[in-house]
């Protein structure tokens, strides 16, 4: 029984899903993944070395920026080759193996993100609430270690959910609902009990995310009330426009994540496409979207950018 087992285990085989349209759509629908990917790639590729060569955005602000560009890149390298696989070439297949690294190189950088965006928050609100003394709280030494504890912070979170898996037996269709892996879906093909993953993947989620958005809530509650009690209301005008790029950051990446968690949890009758497409969402706008906000939103940075073009 135990080889049996194993050889399940061992020649487990995963099924990716192309978005549920008909006829040629598939190749349509492959154009704007194809144009979102360049779009990420390079715009997130540009913010990096626009900040690492121009000696003017080596602040803080900035190098959390390139923290968001990193994790935004290294989303869309883990995901490139398996969403663009399916969507020009049909290929379905994917080993256990691959499918467990892809899952653990997904969350973990969507943790990271998380913790980033926390650190924004952070950062804006020194800014705003004590500018005399923003240059001497967030100095490089500092800001590395908030960087070392994200990071161990989220490995320590993610690092068990690939073992996890992979001690569980895989016998039945495993049919994913999207063009990459994701823990819950994978979890659920399991012909084993999940009740510990379950609960363990929760944890993880509320631990991480849940508190980030908690802590970014105070912090723009405080940020709030230093920004009401500023006289001049230009002034005030001015310390909340420095917050705009971060707030669409934080839509960008909440507004899908917790839309899916309302809809999983308390919509059995929604559509299954909604479903998916809002996972796609979660994963693919921030990626998208957030090197053209900071492009257009940041002074420094789009002046930058356009004199590295104009040369």
């Amino acid at each position: 029984m135990s080889a049996v087992n194993d050889t399940k285990l061992k020649s487990a085989i995963f099924l990716l899903t192309r978005l549920p349209v008909h006829g040629d759509a598939h190749l349509w629908i492959s154009i704007p993944f194809c144009f979102m990917y360049v779009i990420s790639i390079a715009g997130n590729s540009v913010i990096l070395f626009i900040i690492k060569t121009d000696p003017a955005l080596h602040e803080p602000m900035y190098i959390f920026l390139s923290m968001l560009a990193i994790t935004d890149l290294g989303i869309s390298i883990t995901t490139i080759a398996t969403i663009l696989g399916i969507s020009l070439f049909n290929f379905r297949e994917i080993s256990l193996d691959a499918c467990l690294t892809q899952l653990f190189f997904i969350h973990l950088l969507q943790y990271i993100e998380s913790s980033v965006l926390l650190l924004m928050a952070f950062d804006r609100f020194i800014a705003i609430h004590n500018p005399l003394r923003y240059a001497s709280i967030l100095t490089l030494p500092r800001i590395g270690k908030m960087r070392l504890v994200s990071v161990l912070r989220a490995m320590v979170l993610i690092l068990p959910l690939p073992f996890l898996l992979k001690s569980f037996r895989y016998c039945h269709a495993n049919v994913l609902s999207h063009s990459y892996c994701l823990y819950q879906e994978v979890m659920k093909m399991a012909c084993s009990d999940i009740t510990v993953n379950s609960i363990y993947g929760l944890f993880t989620k509320l631990f991480q995310m849940g508190l980030d958005s908690l802590l970014i809530f105070l912090s723009y509650v405080m940020i709030l009330k230093t920004v009401l009690s500023i006289t001049s209301h230009e002034e005030c005008l001015r310390a909340l426009n420095t917050c705009i790029s971060h707030l669409c950051a934080l839509l960008l990446f909440y507004t899908p994540e917790i839309s899916l968690s309302v809809i999983h949890r308390f919509g059995k009758g929604s559509s299954p496409l909604l479903q998916i497409l809002l996972g796609y969402m979660s994963l693919l706008l921030p990626l998208l979207m957030n090197p053209i906000v900071y492009s257009m939103r940041c002074k420094h940075l789009r002046v930058s950018i356009i004199r590295l073009f104009i040369k």
